[in-house]
């Protein structure tokens, strides 16, 4: 991995292409792979059937597991071959915004702050995004195992709620791609991806296939 990005996140919402991103940028660098597992956590298929009632526990769940997968690859050789990831820790926080009542929000947020703050942030985060029709449209065409119940409302609720956390976001430099026009399992797309990596200079930078 060059040495200037030892340390690279892929982000998106939910079936944007993020872990097969993470799993080239991984194999091409020769790096480290750290991929979510939400087939570990007990509480997702029971939060499908009952989203109000499992909402919480579904989340601190999820808090746990990343932090526990982030704290095992914090040890001094961790930048050694370089990592790829998947997620950033921050999603967490995204996603439990969105599914939590206020009182439930309050109480998780309280608890993220407290045991989230000596964690490594990335050198580069990378977003995928597309729009809300794009991403419904995609996710129905490739009916994607790990999404057996995430409804088109929820789904455009989140490629909104990514980009606006990514328009805030500041801790580390962006890169933000457009994945309507790239075909990322192509080898011309991903080299035009590896290429504007290459070139960036900025703190925040954007991607465009044509541009």
């Amino acid at each position: 991995m060059s040495r200037q990005y030892r340390y690279i996140v892929v982000e998106g919402p939910s079936g944007v292409g993020k872990t097969a991103l993470a799993r080239r940028l991984a194999e091409h660098y020769q790096s480290r792979l750290l991929l979510d597992a939400p087939e570990d956590n007990p509480f997702l298929p029971r939060f499908y059937a009952d989203p109000q009632r499992y909402a919480l526990p579904t989340q601190l769940a999820f808090l746990f597991q990343r932090l526990r997968q982030l704290e095992e690859t914090a040890q001094p050789d961790l930048f050694d071959s370089g990592l790829a990831a998947d997620f950033l820790l921050e999603k967490d926080a995204l996603f439990a915004e969105l599914l939590l009542s206020n009182d439930e929000y309050s109480l998780y947020l309280d608890l993220y702050q407290k045991l989230t703050s000596n964690l490594p942030q990335p050198d580069l985060v990378i977003c995928l995004q597309a729009s809300p029709n794009w991403l419904v449209e995609h996710v129905r065409r490739h009916n994607y195992p790990h999404l057996p119940q995430v409804g088109d409302g929820l789904l455009r609720r989140l490629a909104q709620r990514y980009s606006s956390f990514f328009y805030r976001y500041q801790d580390a430099p962006l890169l933000m791609v457009n994945v309507e026009h790239l075909q990322l399992e192509q080898d011309a797309d991903f080299a035009l991806l590896l290429r504007r990596i290459n070139e960036m200079r900025g703190q925040r930078e954007f991607f465009n296939k044509g541009d």
